[in-house]
């Protein structure tokens, strides 16, 4: 080989190696890129009568509908669609996506949980958690279970979940009565579920009260969290980050920051954030710095052409 070819060799060899470093730092930086930068408003489709929100830490968003039950995917980078995954025809209520992207969706007033395929939208395996008249409303992961709650019954169910998170056959759902300080109330009650920031116990908002309850996973002893007399009126979704608690008050197109002892038993309120882009939102998932929260417009009637939105907001 010449000397000259040689050299340009080695040119293509070093042109190359710097354009798959600047391509490769290019990339960091769209990973890295401000919060700011991302779309503020993802559209959803038309009708869609969205409830639930996750986000798996890809930055690939999932919200439920209530219509159908379709699960709506994005790209909260572009806040493009990547797909629809079809649902059963019932409504999807509270979701969240695990490490093994696998969705576990609240089934509302069909008594149902189930759990599907996050790629595909195939079911792998559902529940009938009640047939008692009931809503199961929203679901939190821990490290061993899937706990669901009910706006209808006071009660919770829980999925145990095996090794490797391994789901448990259909017949091994548990319910634990709700006691203690909670009292059932007429309209929807036990709504949002988080894990306190310790993990020992679950965090669970009653909506018609706006009461924040400490649930004891084991006995369902319910304890309200002492918030300093401060009321969290149309409590719905909850997010634990750290010992920061985020409550969506749908209604009032708020969201509560409440920052908690490790142990869940008492808090302080030290803001309440908005967005005039907010149209009564229900839920609420996070990524990077960012808090989205679905707009389900429960204050207009939905038709076919009724316009739907995420809205994002800085944390």
């Amino acid at each position: 080989m010449s000397g000259r070819i040689v050299a340009r060799t080695l040119f293509a060899a070093t042109l190359s190696a710097l354009l798959a470093l600047s391509g490769t730092q290019m990339a960091l930086a769209a990973q890295q890129s401000p919060p700011g930068h991302f779309p503020d408003v993802i559209a959803l489709p038309n009708g869609f009568q969205p409830e639930g929100i996750d986000i798996g830490p890809g930055g690939t968003g999932y919200v439920g509908s209530l219509v159908d039950g379709d699960i709506y995917v994005f790209s909260v980078r572009t806040g493009e669609e990547i797909t629809t995954l079809e649902g059963p025809g019932t409504p999807s209520v509270g979701l969240k996506i695990d490490k093994h992207d696998r969705l576990f969706i609240a089934g509302g007033p069909t008594g149902e949980a189930r759990v599907v395929d996050a790629a595909t939208g195939d079911l792998i395996q559902s529940y009938q958690l009640t047939t008692e008249p009931s809503f199961i409303n929203d679901v939190v992961l821990t490290r061993d279970a899937a706990w669901f709650t009910d706006s209808q019954q006071a009660q919770l169910y829980k999925l145990p979940l095996g090794p490797g998170g391994a789901l448990p056959d259909p017949d091994a759902v548990e319910t634990l009565p709700l006691t203690g300080d909670w009292v059932q109330q007429a309209g929807f009650n036990a709504n949002g579920i988080e894990e306190t920031p310790n993990h020992q116990a679950l965090l669970v908002i009653q909506s018609a009260t706006g009461i924040l309850f400490r649930v004891d996973p084991d006995t369902g002893v319910a304890t309200a969290v002492d918030l300093g007399g401060v009321t969290l009126t149309d409590g719905d979704g909850l997010l634990v980050v750290g010992r920061t608690l985020y409550v969506v008050q749908n209604f009032q197109n708020t969201v509560a920051v409440v920052k908690l002892n490790a142990s869940g038993t008492s808090g302080e309120l030290v803001d309440q954030l908005t967005d005039p882009d907010f149209q009564v939102p229900t839920t609420i998932a996070r990524f990077g710095n960012g808090l989205y929260l679905p707009n389900a417009r429960f204050d207009t009637p939905p038709t076919p052409d009724t316009e739907y939105s995420v809205v994002r907001i800085d944390r």
